[in-house]
């Protein structure tokens, strides 16, 4: 099945609201971390959202380029054809853009999509991420209106952020920032609402806790009931119609019990990458230290050309990846419910 449609990506969020579910959103900087993510999907019969980050897609466009939207492109229109293989649906997104990113990253990626219509082609993505919860709110929701209506114009899902999300992902440090800007205020979901509800559909990262990267039990103090409060002042205002379609960043490493609980809130996305990446790095790690000998020239021999052929090694990363990928559709309730039946 190719990559779904704007009107199938609807559906998928709207019964994953409905159904009180959400979808794993992984990110990928390479054929084989998408090989990884379709495996998990299709194994778990799960639909799904694949995501590239501005520094996965600088890694994916090669060393001599750097180039992060070219290399999100090249990223993308690889899942395009790799996604007619596997029977469900799955959505591409883009990761965190900063406000200084948005010029020579979402808006290259817009004009792709606008140039694809126009050829009578889908979407190259179906929705991107605007990351200006480092301005203040006023100005956050200001760039955000500018954008979503220019998404609305592709038929694109803009997902926006306000409050921040704590650690350090991807060259974005948020570990600096005082506890209180990890919670987004109910007064800040209402006024997140009133900016962007008469546009058009958006995505809602609110932040209750969540921080980027693994930690120990109990570094984390997520408050899950920040995300219900809320919604419950958005809809008491403005009726059951203004819940939000929710996205948990942050999703490596928290408890079954807590990320239960946010599906309950109207979360029906959420992020996964840390984990994914151990998964994926954990049997090369195995492979080097099992096949030592063989993957290096020790003391002049020769070593063995099965041992460090990267397909030796990469085809356990995908299997490794995916099937972390896949307890996390577990996690999240989407075990085999794509819309594809």
């Amino acid at each position: 099945m190719p990559i779904a449609t704007p009107a199938q990506y609807a559906q998928m969020l709207d019964a994953a609201q409905k159904g009180g579910y959400a979808y794993p959103a992984v990110n990928v900087s390479s054929i084989v971390t998408i090989n990884a993510a379709l495996k998990a999907f299709s194994d778990k019969k799960s639909d799904g959202i694949i995501q590239v980050s501005t520094g996965g897609g600088q890694f994916a466009s090669g060393q001599n380029v750097k180039d992060m939207a070219f290399g999100a492109i090249v990223l993308a229109e690889a899942a395009h054809r790799l996604a007619e293989k596997h029977n469900v649906l799955v959505a591409l997104h883009t990761d965190h853009c900063q406000p200084a990113k948005v010029e020579s990253f979402l808006k290259p990626l817009i004009a792709e999509t606008a140039r694809r219509r126009k050829a009578g082609l889908n979407n190259l993505f179906q929705s991107h991420m605007l990351d200006a919860s480092e301005l203040p709110l006023g100005e956050n929701m200001a760039l955000s209106k500018d954008l979503l209506k220019l998404c609305v114009e592709n038929e694109i899902i803009l997902e926006v952020e306000a409050g921040v999300v704590g650690g350090e992902e991807d060259g974005i440090d948020n570990s600096d920032h005082p506890a209180e800007k990890l919670y987004t205020t109910p007064e800040d979901m209402v006024a997140v609402h009133e900016s962007l509800s008469d546009i058009g559909r958006f995505l809602f990262a609110a932040t209750f806790g969540n921080v980027h990267g693994s930690y120990k039990p109990g570094a984390v103090k997520l408050r899950p009931d920040i995300l219900k409060n809320g919604q419950d002042a958005v809809m008491k205002k403005y009726g059951a119609s203004a819940e939000f379609d929710l996205v948990f960043h942050g999703g490596s490493g928290t408890p079954l019990e807590e990320i239960r609980e946010t599906l309950g809130y109207g979360v029906v996305k959420m992020n996964i990458d840390t984990d994914t990446q151990y998964a994926f790095t954990r049997p090369i790690a195995d492979h080097m230290f099992k096949n030592y000998l063989g993957v290096l020239k020790v003391d002049g021999e020769i070593g063995d050309k099965k041992q460090y052929d990267p397909r030796a090694y990469l085809k356990g990363a995908e299997v490794g990846m995916a099937a972390r990928l896949g307890q996390a559709c577990d996690d999240l309730l989407s075990t085999g419910k794509t819309l594809l039946g």
